[in-house]
């Protein structure tokens, strides 16, 4: 069945879904687009997410018992679903690296510390990845396709594949994805032992090959294949694409035939955003891979904004995005271009993570 589905992918014609909405909260001001003006900078390794005050959007009692990244996770979705003018979503599909990690540990020492009696079953219950799309479908009382993805670097961009299979197939017609995650003070810990982190107080630039600091993750979006009014909407998803280990010919059919579907050629894409962090190892190969593929095009980055997690690409799509409503990326997303880029029209997403799974995003105006 899958090698069919995947040939029916392949020769389909081309898709028109659409982001209509989204919403984010991050190291950025949350629920907004402040950061395209004014982008807050940080100096810091360690940066947790802003938080807005979440009793405007959840009861006091269900809130109490909610961890950050569920209370993260429900606020994204709700801004989303009230901004797209879409009711009720078809399906709920999540991306999360790390899951309900802060319940996780919270649970595990309770285990060590009370030797296995009088535990809280709400940590418990709330520790697994998959509570992530459970709950929010638990508040948006939706019954749909409900599933997550946990598949660390590549989580978000497995969901958001998930949903596009979904929509090619007809069976579904709007989309809630997500990618959330959430970074606790062991973890990046944890990762800095390993000298996954610059140190603390070096400057965070990508020109300069510093390592990647840690954010967080919460982003969710509205799709859709209605043909709902065009000034609501972000931009159109015009076609996604993952491979496993690929040589570079199978990198470069896949891109050729991406963009032989929407009809244009590489030099008619104005910048690819990619998921480089400042951190050698990784950024070397986004540099090669550059090199070899998308030399043509403008190269932007986000991470140096938004911060290094697994579901960071989520993150990279919705500043595409929003760059694309707005029909420009500022300077600070570009690599080459001091003055910004103007009259935006198409922006190609590469990804990699450890270098064996890769996804091409194309997103573009509508």
């Amino acid at each position: 069945m899958i090698p069919e589905f995947f040939l029916f992918l392949r020769h389909n014609k081309t898709m028109n879904i659409y982001i209509q909405s989204a919403g984010q909260i991050s190291i950025q001001s949350p629920l907004s687009e402040t950061w395209f003006d004014r982008p807050s900078e940080y100096d810091k390794v360690y940066v947790r997410a802003q938080e807005p005050d979440y009793k405007q959007y959840i009861d006091s009692g269900k809130l109490r018992r909610m961890g950050k990244i569920l209370r993260r996770a429900v606020v994204c979705a709700q801004t989303a679903v009230q901004r797209s003018g879409i009711a009720m979503p078809d399906a709920i599909i999540s991306g999360t690296g790390l899951g309900c990690i802060e319940n996780t540990e919270i649970f595990l020492n309770a285990m060590i510390n009370e030797g296995e009696e009088l535990l809280q079953p709400t940590y418990f219950m709330q520790s697994t990845h998959n509570t992530i799309s459970s709950r929010i479908a638990i508040e948006l009382q939706c019954h749909g396709y409900n599933t997550t993805y946990a598949h660390k670097g590549i989580s978000f961009d497995s969901a958001l594949f998930d949903a596009f299979l979904q929509f090619c197939a007809g069976k579904i017609h709007s989309a809630l994805v997500g990618g959330y995650d959430e970074m606790t003070p062991r973890y990046q810990l944890m990762l800095g032992r390993l000298a996954y982190w610059r140190k603390d107080g070096e400057e965070v630039t990508l020109r300069r090959g510093k390592e990647a600091f840690a954010g967080e993750t919460s982003v969710s979006f509205m799709l859709t294949d209605r043909n709902l009014p065009e000034s609501d909407r972000l931009c159109r998803l015009a076609g996604v694409e993952l491979l496993y280990r690929p040589s570079d010919a199978q990198l470069q059919t896949a891109l050729d035939e991406l963009l032989q579907k929407e009809g244009c050629s590489l030099s008619e894409v104005d910048a690819v955003m990619t998921g480089m962090n400042g951190n050698p190892s990784v950024d070397d190969a986004y540099r090669k891979m550059y090199n070899r593929l998308f030399s043509p095009c403008v190269p932007a980055s986000y991470k140096h904004i938004f911060g290094e997690s697994y579901t960071a690409s989520g993150l990279g799509m919705y500043a595409a995005a929003v760059c694309l409503q707005r029909g420009e990326i500022p300077a600070f997303l570009l690599l080459q271009h001091p003055g910004g880029l103007k009259n935006v029209r198409r922006i190609l997403l590469y990804h990699q993570y450890e270098n064996k799974n890769h996804s091409l995003i194309l997103l573009t105006s509508c």
